[in-house]
């Protein structure tokens, strides 16, 4: 079916749900939870349909907006209008006023900005050609990428922007295709930092965690329910498994095939701003920026997050007490910091070399902002429709079928991380989800087993299992979901197709989900030793890779 002809069905099936309604007449009964499912998925259908995210998004927004007003009791003909104007005035405006949402536009403009002037001074040709001389072909390349989003452990958004910025003209150069880039990218950097002990991440987690444990009551500290909880977290470290085995062996399969083959085919597949470039200029104007985002950051972590009475406790460790420090640190401050001090230093780099005159450093910026503009407008309207949902409170409904469902306490962990997976694939946040999960299910999960005559013995490691099954679950569903940001800023650092980054992503992340379910989840809560999941896993994962994945 063309593009035309697939417009003309979602605008005709619009039109027959209007007049449905228009028929029931004015609504005035409370609005039932299952219809707040509609907007996500009408803005996921839609995207995967027209293959557009943004007009997408937009009628997610403006179905739940709709249904709401419909449901305030106006008439369906006042509900379109009403529903059409808070699109704007409430969910995009109120996106917008979240003083973190606007913290990450603000980064993410001045990433831009810094990444265009160290492309116009040439020290990004310089990092590339060192690169080049330590990667021989599509491999290394790949490699490469992974082992700098492994060393950028402590922050996704930074990872995800400055790997997927550096190294996609290595990438072009290697003619390894940018939808590749994307998900080794994306698939690595919440994995990682959604295990590791020292990040941004940490200090939610924790939050969350502790959220539920004094719901139950139990004598455990968060983080020592968190590194317990570790052993059975199937998705990320399988899935840091399963990038290494595609880069390893060489194979791939599906959309993904398709694209690989289709880049080393290309006469020409190199960045844009090959023109632009100054040959003479060194890397070291583009490393000195990038370096000082990294450690800026970091400084930035330690400075918000420092508290005296955690470094003068003589009980705690120094791992511990970075440990804390990260956690209970103001990321979106450290990165805004760190990506103002790093846009100076280019612009100082390129001024002290001669590079550029100031005018034409100016332009670049300008011009590095202008491209973000797109990713911007993607994530102001993904934080619109998660809004939305918030507000019809999806996650509360798919939350309640579990919880209302009489269960074995084995079967917990399983369901838990299919549940969190379809909240993240629904509203496009991990931590949306996480925040909503935890004090839900760990109480319910206690409760369960302690109905059924569990011992603490006996329903500890259950319990953990359900703790990391929310995280694992909730970043496996951020990996599907077209309206994730951090899938969103993945494709954009990447410079690749949005939906192409997701069409393309989706059958690993359902591969390793499909696996660390079955094979972790499930039977670790039966009672099998995780480690020897973990090994029956990988070598599954090895074999779909085998005889599933085709060399490119």
């Amino acid at each position: 079916m063309s593009k035309k002809y697939r417009i003309v069905v979602i605008l005709a099936a619009i039109i027959i749900c209007f007049v449905v309604l228009y028929l029931a007449g004015p609504f005035h009964e409370p609005m039932p939870l299952w219809l707040s499912i509609i907007p996500p998925l009408i803005a996921i259908a839609i995207a995967l349909i027209l293959k557009e995210v943004i007009s997408a998004l937009f009628l997610g927004v403006l179905s739940g907006t709709f249904i709401m007003a419909l449901f305030a009791g106006q008439e369906p003909g006042m509900a379109v209008g009403s529903g059409l104007m808070r699109v704007v005035d409430t969910y995009i405006t109120g996106s917008l006023f979240d003083k973190d949402h606007v913290t990450i536009i603000i980064f993410t403009l001045m990433i831009g900005g810094m990444v265009k002037i160290i492309s116009a001074n040439g020290g990004m040709q310089g990092i590339v050609n060192w690169l080049l001389r330590r990667a021989k072909g599509p491999r290394s390349g790949q490699f490469m990428t992974f082992i700098m989003d492994l060393c950028i452990f402590f922050d996704d958004y930074s990872n995800t922007l400055m790997v997927g910025n550096t190294m996609r003209p290595v990438a072009d150069k290697l003619k390894v295709s940018r939808e590749k880039l994307a998900y080794i990218v994306d698939s690595t950097s919440a994995p990682v930092v959604a295990i590791a002990f020292i990040t941004t991440w940490i200090g939610a987690e924790l939050s969350y965690i502790q959220e539920g444990i004094d719901v139950i009551g139990i004598e455990a500290s968060a983080y020592s329910v968190f590194v317990n909880s570790l052993r059975y977290s199937f998705y990320p470290l399988l899935t840091l498994c399963f990038v290494l085995l595609i880069i390893y062996t060489g194979r791939d399969f599906g959309p993904m095939l398709r694209a690989e083959r289709e880049a080393r085919v290309k006469e020409d597949s190199c960045s844009g701003n090959a023109d632009n470039i100054n040959k003479s200029a060194h890397g070291i104007d583009a490393l000195v920026p990038l370096l000082t985002l990294i450690f800026g950051t970091i400084i930035g972590l330690f400075v918000t997050g420092y508290d005296a009475s955690v470094w003068q406790d003589a009980s705690l460790d120094t791992f511990s007490k970075l440990s804390a420090t990260i956690g209970n640190a103001n990321s979106y401050l450290a990165l805004l910091w760190s990506s103002l001090i790093s846009l100076l230093s280019a612009i100082i780099m390129t001024l002290l070399r001669g590079s550029l005159e100031f005018g034409k450093i100016m332009e670049e910026m300008i011009d590095g902002f202008k491209l973000m503009f797109n990713a911007v407008l993607i994530l102001t309207m993904a934080w619109s429709i998660a809004l939305v949902t918030k507000d019809m409170h999806t996650a509360e409904f798919v939350s309640d079928i579990l919880l209302k469902l009489s269960l074995s306490p084995f079967i917990v962990p399983a369901l838990t991380f299919i549940l969190a997976a379809l909240i993240g694939f629904s509203t496009g946040t991990s931590w949306g989800t996480m925040a909503i999960l935890y004090p839900l299910i760990l109480p319910a999960s206690w409760m369960l087993c302690q109905d059924q005559g569990f011992s603490v013995t006996a329903t500890m490691p259950l319990f953990y299992n359900v703790v990391a099954s929310v995280m694992a679950g909730a970043v496996m569903g951020d990996h599907c979901s077209p309206i994730s940001d951090t899938t969103i800023m993945s494709s954009m650092a990447s410079g690749c197709n949005h939906l192409q980054h997701v069409k393309t992503q989706m059958p690993y992340a359902l591969t390793v989900g499909s696996v660390a379910l079955l094979i972790g989840v499930l039977p670790t809560a039966l009672g099998l030793p995780a480690w020897v999941a973990f090994v029956i896993a990988i070598a599954i994962l090895a074999t779909i890779v085998r005889f599933v994945g085709k060399k490119v």
